[in-house]
C-alpha cells in the first residue's frame, strides 16, 4: 500500500527538470565566433552564384515551380557550412581587456590569406581544454538554435551576432562588445 501511494505522490509532483548553468562568457563567445566564421563563409561565395529551390506547390499543368537564390543563402549551402563550423574554435581563446578585464572570446590565429592586426597575445588565455569547451558551447548553439539561424540569414537581417546571441538566444548581454 505504502509504494502504492509513494508511487501515486511521485505521478503527481510536477516534473521539475534541472539545466546545468550555462557559462555566460563562454556561450556569449561561441555564439559570435559562430556567427564571425559563418559570416566569412557566406562572404567567401561568389554573390552571382544561384541555386535552385523548389516550392511544394505544383501549376494546374503539373510542374513544379523553382526559384533562383543566393548560394550563400540557401538552406542546403548554410547547412553544410554549419555542419563543420564549430571545428574552427581552436582559433578562438578567453581574451582578457587589460582595461576593463572584461574576459571575451577573440580569434588570434589568421585565416587563409588574411593579415591580422598587431595581436598582444598577453591578454590571451591559452588551455587546451577551452577550445574544447568553445567547440562544445558552439555546437549547442547551432544545435539549438538551427532554425533561427537559417531564418535571420534568409532576411537578411542586420547585426546578426546582436540578433542571435542577444535577442534569440540570449547568450549575451546587450552591453557585451561585439568586437572579435
Amino acid at each position: 500500500m505504502f509504494m502504492l501511494q509513494f508511487g501515486l505522490l511521485l505521478a503527481l509532483l510536477p516534473d521539475y527538470s534541472v539545466e546545468g548553468k550555462r557559462d555566460p562568457v563562454l556561450y556569449c563567445g561561441a555564439c559570435r565566433a559562430l556567427v564571425d566564421e559563418l559570416l566569412y563563409e557566406i562572404k567567401k561565395v561568389n554573390p552571382k552564384k544561384t541555386t535552385e529551390v523548389g516550392s511544394f506547390r505544383i501549376s494546374p499543368d503539373g510542374t513544379q515551380e523553382k526559384n533562383k537564390i543566393p548560394l550563400a543563402k540557401s538552406e542546403s549551402y548554410l547547412t553544410e557550412v554549419l555542419e563543420n563550423i564549430c571545428d574552427r574554435m581552436n582559433d578562438y581563446s578567453l581574451h582578457v581587456d587589460p582595461e576593463t578585464q572584461e574576459k571575451s572570446y577573440k580569434r588570434f590565429a589568421p585565416r587563409d590569406g588574411e593579415q591580422m592586426g598587431t595581436v598582444d597575445f598577453n591578454n590571451f588565455q591559452f588551455n587546451p581544454d577551452t577550445s574544447n569547451y568553445l567547440k562544445f558551447a558552439c555546437e549547442s548553439v547551432v544545435e539549438d538554435h538551427e532554425d533561427e539561424i537559417l531564418s535571420l540569414i534568409a532576411q537578411e537581417a542586420d547585426s546578426l551576432a546582436g540578433k542571435l546571441c542577444t535577442e534569440k538566444s540570449g547568450f549575451c548581454q546587450v552591453s557585451s562588445h561585439s568586437e572579435l
